[in-house]
């Protein structure tokens, strides 16, 4: 009886201390900051010169993923804003490049390409476009779904992918700049036209004042000491300009560099979608009611300036200097229109390669593989085993397709074994220089959408209809262009899949891991945060230490 007695006391008092958990509702308003082309060193790197609201404020207020990395390849703008949003890969949501070949159409496509829509804003801009080509889910559509389209989402972006891809299927309005205008445009796949606050945005003409300015570095130059010299033989030149060093009148470079298209090479078109996104949270009274909104933003300047330099350049580190104050203006404003109920993340949709030439001229293996000689020996050796057969139809995003034709609907009966020829040319190619390694369909096909290392990132990258017949993985630091001067990103190497991810704001707790986490991490971590499902497609999970702390 004394022991029925204290079993009775024991578990009313469990059951009178154990208090459940309140639920914490979705924050009112989530925003999304891709950086293009953002290596997460350059948070180390620059860390000494950046302010303490902008990337600092997110990086140690926030929630720190210092191992974060892209999980396929090919590490590009189009498939990376894509895999960020939908928390999986090409292999799944079919973006497997900005562009690529499209083997029933014979001809290269763009990854929002869509000629069934016009352009909104400008009848001469790039607007015949649309996410149609991405096959599955967002987490923006998974909000609107999950809200009966009561959530406002729009997408804001330099360029037209970038805006495009995030905002997903159902958003209220996606928009880009417009090189021809210096205004944001959009497409009739979203509006017929644009709204009011965009209409009275591009009234401000804020492009042609930027132009008209110089650009001069932040601090005095002798201080980017974090870059290599300002004066240096790996930088692509600006028509008209004898160097690519500081000042930049850009006032006379626009005459020659294509007027506003000058704009997206510069820092001052981080200043003007910045900008653009306050308007728009103004405009749209995002943050503002019951239902969480989102604003994807994507910084597109990094990646088409850094192209150009280098990671190392001076102009690079000025123009993340200014982007850290970009970064600090937003937060502010967030601040004031959904004070401790939003949610920021930042990332980048990849990394950059240092030039291959400056690798060169210290003596690092490195090199840039001659696309041109490539595909002529190529046609060289198959003129040698099938005189009469056309195999090959294109070689696009160092993957190559065959001209299925060729082959027949019986390999057996056209003359030409695929599996043969197939072996034949992976040998060619790997006896290049820069050429590392050459996957075969039949082994992408085999391979477990699990397995580690580059197979795994291969088989991740590779969408069975839309990707070609081999896949051709360079050395590291090799290039796939010709040139001093330049350099891109690609590959499977950490400096092309090593970026930052950081998560700040309503439920995010302070901290920082080194556990390794994939890109495709992001979307469900979100989902959990905004209490929708995971978008349709999702293979990532979300990143458990958030909800640990």
């Amino acid at each position: 009886m004394i022991r029925l007695v204290f079993l009775f006391l024991v578990a009313s008092g469990i059951s009178a201390g154990a208090q459940p958990q309140k639920s914490t509702p979705p924050p009112a308003l989530v925003v999304g900051i891709v950086v293009d082309q953002m290596r997460y060193e350059y948070l180390y790197r620059f860390e000494n010169k950046f302010g303490e609201g902008g990337f600092k404020r997110l990086a140690n207020q926030g929630f720190n993923l210092k191992n974060a990395h892209y999980n396929y390849v090919p590490t590009y703008t189009g498939p990376g804003h894509a895999s960020i949003y939908t928390g999986t890969t090409p292999a799944i949501h079919g973006v497997i490049g900005n562009d690529w070949y499209d083997k029933d159409l014979k001809k290269t496509v763009n990854c929002v390409e869509d000629e069934r829509h016009k352009p909104v804003g400008n009848d001469q801009g790039n607007g015949d476009v649309s996410p149609w080509r991405m096959l599955t889910t967002t987490i923006t559509d998974e909000l609107e779904l999950a809200t009966q389209r009561r959530a406002k989402v729009i997408g804001l972006s330099i360029k037209d992918r970038g805006a495009v891809l995030p905002a997903g299927h159902t958003p209220d309005g996606a928009y880009w700049y417009d090189s021809k205008t210096g205004k944001f445009i959009s497409s009739t796949y979203y509006k017929p036209g644009l709204p009011l606050w965009l209409e009275q945005f591009n009234a401000r003409n804020l492009a042609d004042g930027y132009l008209n300015q110089e650009w001069k570095p932040l601090l005095p130059i002798d201080q980017y000491k974090e870059s290599g010299p300002d004066d240096s033989p790996y930088e692509t030149k600006w028509k008209s300009k004898e160097k690519s060093t500081f000042p930049y009148d850009l006032k006379e470079l626009r005459k020659t560099n294509g007027n506003f298209e000058l704009l997206s090479t510069t820092p001052f078109s981080n200043d003007l979608l910045t900008e653009a996104a306050k308007a728009a949270l103004d405009g749209e009274a995002m943050g503002k009611d019951e239902w969480t909104d989102f604003l994807c933003l994507s910084y597109s300047a990094p990646d088409i300036l850094g192209h150009a330099v280098g990671p190392f350049a001076v102009e690079l580190e000025d123009m993340y200097l200014r982007l850290d104050k970009n970064i600090e203006d937003l937060l502010k404003r967030l601040d004031q229109v959904a004070p401790g109920n939003y949610v920021v993340f930042l990332t980048a949709d990849h990394a950059v390669a240092e030039v291959p030439q400056f690798m060169v001229d210290l003596k690092i293996p490195a090199g840039n593989l001659r696309q041109a000689y490539l595909q002529s020996g190529l046609l060289d050796l198959l003129k040698t085993h099938y005189p009469d057969k056309q195999l090959i139809d294109k070689l696009s995003n160092d993957q190559l397709f065959f001209n299925s034709e060729a082959f027949g609907s019986d390999p057996r009966t056209s003359g030409v074994d695929y599996l043969v020829a197939s072996e034949l040319i992976k040998n060619y190619l790997l006896n290049q220089e820069g050429i590392a390694d050459v996957y075969t369909r039949q082994t992408i096909l085999s391979a477990d959408f699990n397995e580690g290392g580059i197979k795994g990132m291969v088989k991740r990258g590779f969408h069975p209809k839309r990707s070609g017949d081999l896949a051709i993985i360079l050395e590291p630091s090799w290039g796939g262009w010709s040139g001093v001067q330049g350099t891109s990103h690609g590959s499977t190497y950490t400096y092309d899949t090593h970026v930052p991810v950081l998560f700040y704001g309503k439920a995010i707790p302070t901290g920082q891991s080194v556990r390794r986490y994939d890109i495709t991490d992001i979307a469900p971590t979100l989902s959990v945060l905004m209490k929708v499902k995971f978008p349709n497609g999702c293979t990532g999970n979300p990143v458990q230490e958030i909800f640990e702390k």
